[in-house]
């Protein structure tokens, strides 16, 4: 096997190359894909090893050198590992990193938020004896009553809703906006709506 003299760190960031080249031997001459004028290959593939052996593969072709490339990026667990492969693409649609960590970190609250609302709804039907189903993400929730004799119900909740300045429907977009005070008063006029149908039952 002969020994490696040099090799090509195949990314265009400056953060990577860094630190990669950190944890390579130090004798061995590091190359970056600007020295060689190689422009970065389009990162088609669906997981991180996928997209790191298209980047390797691409450069060495490229420069006939060996080369280490890597991918990376951010998976939130409750947001089904999301952004993942994408989050760079992530920073450029909300214009820059900041942006876009700001978008993730809403995207979660609404999560939680829609989690908690779930929850209130369920314990408030099952007070009733009403029996309701989720679907739908966490973040836009929707919810049938499955043990009512009321085919129109979405309609009296609709009605009774307006009545009290809420736009809302069986089906729920939660938003950051939704205060914990709001989510309060929503659940407490669902609760009175419940008790309608479940004694309409």
């Amino acid at each position: 096997m002969k020994k490696i003299k040099k090799i090509l760190v195949g990314t265009h960031n400056k953060g990577k190359i860094k630190e990669i080249s950190y944890l390579l031997n130090k004798k061995i001459k590091k190359i970056t894909p600007f020295q060689l004028n190689i422009k970065s290959p389009k990162e088609t593939e669906k997981t991180f090893r996928l997209n790191s052996e298209l980047k390797a593969k691409y450069f060495f072709k490229k420069s006939k050198i060996v080369t280490i490339s890597d991918d990376s990026g951010l998976c939130v667990d409750c947001l089904n590992n999301k952004p993942g492969i994408h989050s760079a693409r992530w920073a450029q649609r909300y214009k820059n990193f900041d942006q876009a960590m700001k978008k993730i970190i809403a995207l979660v609250k609404n999560k939680n938020k829609g989690k908690k609302i779930k929850k209130l709804l369920s314990l408030e039907a099952k007070k009733n004896d009403l029996i309701i189903s989720f679907s739908g993400l966490d973040a836009l929730i929707k919810f049938d009553i499955l043990n009512s004799q009321i085919k129109d119900y979405q309609k009296i909740i609709t009605r009774e809703m307006l009545k009290k300045n809420f736009l809302a429907t069986n089906a729920i977009y939660v938003s950051i906006s939704h205060t914990d005070s709001l989510i309060k008063k929503y659940i407490s006029e669902m609760s009175k709506i419940f008790k309608k149908i479940s004694y309409k039952r």
